[in-house]
């Protein structure tokens, strides 16, 4: 397990390889196709081929969504990822994460609680980014409030420096990754390319590394997992410089296709390519 950490230690592994779920369009949004349950079986079928081809965990996440709400989604979508969470946490027998597009870290929160999942993404937990859904600001100060308040065993996974976004103010990443530790109180960071699949930096995860360690000590820093563009070909490279754990989506898809469904032997591609690069060290 990840040593002196909420989030390492519930997974049951050193370097955790954790999948997206991305959901198709809900009701109520643009592109729903009208079958519902089509939606539900889909996020299950997923859930259970990443299970199968042997990740660490699970991130729950309303993708098809698009253009997304910037930090309120309306009623009808926490209901629904409630009812597919719910649904996923008793379909696997791994840690379940929920991430809610854009950034309502309420709503994730929620549905985590009440799902019984373990923990949250959080895009912009301090600070301020400019996006596509216009500027986003951190409730960090709500969120873990609300968290005390749900008496919630759910930990808080903050992205920092976001992908599909641009920070606002001279904040290099090292500062940023401290203060979202130190002053925003996240239980573990993320650290992601310019968008979905694009590689991440292997300079940017050493950077977020290092700060995590200068925030809280070498001996129990918060995890450092990487939030895009991660395959088994790169996997070795991303924990060499510093990660703790992976978070992968697009490259365990069907021809590497973001919305196709997950592809069981692409799965085990990459776990087999991590865990060899763990027995390495």
């Amino acid at each position: 397990m990840i040593a002196g950490s909420t989030l390492g230690d519930r997974f049951e592994v050193d370097r955790p390889i954790v999948g997206m779920v991305h959901l198709p369009s809900l009701p109520g949004a643009p592109d729903f196709d009208g079958d519902r349950e089509a939606v539900r079986a889909r996020a299950l079928e997923d859930a259970r081929r990443l299970e199968a081809g042997g990740v660490d965990g699970l991130v729950l996440e309303n993708f098809g969504d698009a253009p997304f709400y910037p930090d309120d989604v309306p009623n009808h979508v926490v209901a629904e990822m409630t009812a597919i969470a719910t649904a996923l946490t008793d379909a696997v027998d791994v840690p379940v994460g929920v991430n809610v597009l854009r950034n309502d870290a309420a709503a994730a929160l929620s549905i985590a609680a009440a799902a019984d999942a373990e923990f949250v993404r959080v895009n912009v937990h301090v600070g301020t980014a400019a996006t596509d859904q216009g500027i986003l600001e951190g409730r960090a100060h709500e969120t873990l409030r609300l968290r005390d308040r749900l008496e919630a065993d759910v930990s808080i996974l903050a992205d920092v420096h976001v992908k599909h976004a641009a920070p606002i103010g001279a904040q290099d990443i090292e500062r940023a990754a401290r203060e979202t530790v130190g002053r925003g109180r996240a239980d573990g960071l993320i650290v992601s390319g310019p968008g979905t699949g694009v590689e991440t930096a292997l300079a940017d995860i050493e950077r977020v590394a290092d700060a995590a360690a200068d925030e809280s000590g070498d001996a129990d820093r918060v995890p450092v997992f990487v939030g895009s563009g991660v395959t088994s070909d790169t996997v070795s490279d991303c924990f060499e410089a510093g990660a703790d754990g992976v978070i992968v989506g697009t490259a365990l898809k069907t021809d590497g296709v973001t919305t196709n469904p997950v592809s069981k032997e692409r799965v085990e591609k990459l776990v087999t390519a991590a865990r060899a690069a763990g027995s390495s060290d």
